[in-house]
């Protein structure tokens, strides 16, 4: 019966993105998500976002690959931020030509 439990919990745990391992692991002692929350915040659309990740990770030296800032970018756009990513952005322009 135990085994059965604990077969169902490993199951249901979630394995978190690599996007978030990076924040989680780089940015997060000093970007509390009341920090992607302020009222002037930088960050207004997706390219945006993905700006201020490239510039903070090479602000920290973080060294980070073209893959690892669109995992955070992602990241923080799915969990905080919510923009329309740029394929759909850029469907949505055109319907509206």
């Amino acid at each position: 019966m135990l085994a059965a439990c604990a077969t169902v919990a490993a199951s249901q745990t979630r394995v978190p993105s690599r996007g978030e391992l990076l924040y989680d692991n780089h940015c997060i002692e000093c970007h509390s998500t009341q920090m992607h929350w302020r009222d002037q915040r930088l960050a207004t659309d997706w390219s945006s976002l993905k700006a201020q990740v490239r510039r903070w990770q090479a602000t920290a030296h973080l060294g980070w690959s073209e893959e690892d800032i669109d995992a955070v970018t992602r990241h923080l756009n799915e969990t905080i931020y919510r923009y329309p990513p740029p394929r759909q952005s850029a469907r949505l322009d055109s319907r509206h030509r």
